[in-house]
């Protein structure tokens, strides 16, 4: 049995959990159909889920809420915690970045624009909240991908560009060979291994 298989063979309320589980790890606006394609669930019962997640979530006692808009949901803080999470957000940033920020903002710089999903397979772990961290810096920018309307890539920001000292991301330092290094890394386990080296 297939992993989507299994899940459209779970039970209402651990599917309701699977919606909640995969809406916050995307952590950006995902079309029902998308839902509809992961779960292995029909567009009349993701929207019955999507319904109940809703509900439960706008209960007092909860942070975040659903948002629709159109075709896409997404799950977001609820406007009452907006003090909160900007004064946590000030207090982030005053911080110097930590060396998984550091590791990501220089594959984006060699890399970009660069895919989240392609960012995290390098990186082999989840990085939404340190792009996030790197967008509010404002040392990253987020565009739209060209090939899919439905995702967004990563590239370097003109600040950061300047903060290096360069008038464009092909001067950074040993950049074609560290480019290079950074692709062969996707597909050759021993490349990521030196790249590893380099960074140290």
């Amino acid at each position: 049995m297939t992993e989507f298989a299994e899940h459209a063979t779970a039970g209402f309320g651990d599917r309701l959990a699977r919606l909640e589980a995969l809406l916050f790890i995307h952590g950006e606006p995902l079309s029902k159909k998308k839902i509809c394609d992961v779960l292995g669930v029909s567009r009349e019962e993701a929207e019955n889920l999507l319904e109940k997640l809703g509900a439960e979530l706008s209960l007092s006692g909860r942070g975040i809420q659903l948002a629709a808009l159109g075709e896409k949901v997404q799950l977001v803080t609820k406007p009452e915690f907006g003090k909160l999470l900007e004064d946590f957000a000030k207090e982030e940033l005053s911080e110097e970045l930590t060396p998984a920020s550091l590791e990501a903002l220089a594959i984006i710089a060699y890399l970009g624009p660069i895919s989240r999903n392609r960012l995290e397979y390098l990186r082999g772990v989840n990085s939404i909240f340190i792009l996030r961290n790197l967008r509010l810096r404002g040392l990253v920018e987020r565009v739209p991908d060209p090939e899919n309307a439905s995702s967004y890539l990563y590239e370097p920001s003109f600040d950061l560009v300047k903060h290096l000292g360069v008038t464009r991301k092909e001067d950074l330092p040993d950049y074609e060979r560290l480019r290079s290094l950074l692709k062969k890394a996707e597909t050759e386990p021993e490349a990521a291994e030196s790249v590893a080296v380099e960074r140290q």
